[in-house]
């Protein structure tokens, strides 16, 4: 669902950068692999890529279970950034995550939900991998300083979120809301039937993971009471996100791909791997890992800052309306 939209990004930013001085005075070549595929068998071919020397680093949005075994696989090999929002906590050196985590999106986004929206008694429906279980648990044992309640869960398997009970178990929890921790399709699916069981009126949906693609899929009549955070939404107004979209439209067409927070992490991660280039001087992990921490670019995003090997950024609540997301608040 997202890989369209995501690979016509990584083309403008490849050629932007190379009507320049590439990346450490290369030019870039992208090779692209099929994250949707089992872990193992994206590990291999990357792994395979690497012992050849065909490439000099990795970068894209995939899940956590691709990251926890690319990470020690790469190691020391050839620098690593994840662009996904994902679960936080990764401290392999080599590995530079360029997405929000739980504390960045998460949290701030629950305060607000309770505070504005009354939603203190939450439901939560989850893919069984690391990114939902790891963010459920760092959840629940923040329920108490966030002034919410956990009253139930249900997690899948990834491909299940069509199940025609979960709807039924939301509802009968009793929630002000239900926390969707589901990726593309699945949480299409569960969008479609939580919407003609008659509950988006009377539920709040929050995911950290709603993208515009993922509207159009779910329905118009399935984003009502929809609300996502992300550090990028293709509806922003700062004078670098307007600029993205015009440049975005010109390079690759009005009938593009749309934009949302997954194909701008891509091009972030591009442009990440291009500033620790500039400022290391070089193309080595080891160079990189001397420079990461205190790394500040600006993008579409606003000010990215590194951490260590986590990037800080601002984080946007919004609210479906009905293809595309109405921003509301900075958190």
């Amino acid at each position: 669902m997202y890989g369209p939209s995501c690979v016509s990004v990584c083309e403008m930013a490849k050629q932007e950068l190379n009507s320049t001085k590439g990346i450490g005075g290369r030019e870039v070549e992208l090779v692209y692999i099929d994250g949707g595929r089992e872990p193992r068998e994206v590990t291999q071919e990357v792994q395979g890529l690497v012992r050849t020397g065909a490439i000099d680093a990795v970068t894209g949005w995939h899940i956590s279970s691709i990251r926890k075994l690319l990470a020690p696989m790469l190691r020391g090999k050839v620098p690593y950034v994840y662009t996904s929002l994902f679960e936080g906590d990764e401290v392999t050196p080599g590995v530079y995550c360029s997405g929000e985590n739980p504390e960045q999106q998460v949290f701030p986004a629950l305060k607000w939900l309770r505070d504005h929206q009354g939603c203190r008694r939450w439901y939560v429906i989850g893919a069984q991998y690391e990114w939902p279980l790891r963010s459920f648990e760092k959840i629940v044992s923040m329920s108490s300083l966030l002034g919410i309640d956990i009253v139930g869960s249900s997690f899948i398997k990834m491909g299940e979120g069509a199940a025609p009970q979960l709807p039924g178990e939301v509802a009968a929890s009793g929630c002000d809301g239900v926390l969707m921790l589901l990726v593309g399709q699945d949480a299409v699916d569960f969008n479609r039937n939580f919407a003609e069981a008659g509950l988006s009126e009377k539920i709040t949906r929050y995911s950290p993971l709603m993208e515009e693609n993922m509207l159009l899929a779910s329905g118009y009549e399935a984003t009502d009471n929809l609300f996502s955070s992300a550090s990028y939404f293709r509806s922003l107004t700062s004078p670098e996100a307007l600029d993205f979209v015009g440049r975005y439209s010109k390079t690759a067409g009005v009938t593009a791909p749309a934009l949302n927070n997954m194909a701008q992490s891509c091009y972030q991660g591009i442009y990440t791997l291009a500033h620790l280039a500039q400022r290391s001087r070089g193309l080595t992990v080891e160079g990189f890992n001397s420079i990461i921490d205190g790394l500040t670019f600006e993008g579409p995003r606003g000010i990215i800052r590194f951490e260590g090997n986590q990037a800080v950024q601002t984080v946007n609540l919004a609210r479906a309306d009905g293809f595309d997301f109405h921003v509301i608040e900075t958190l």
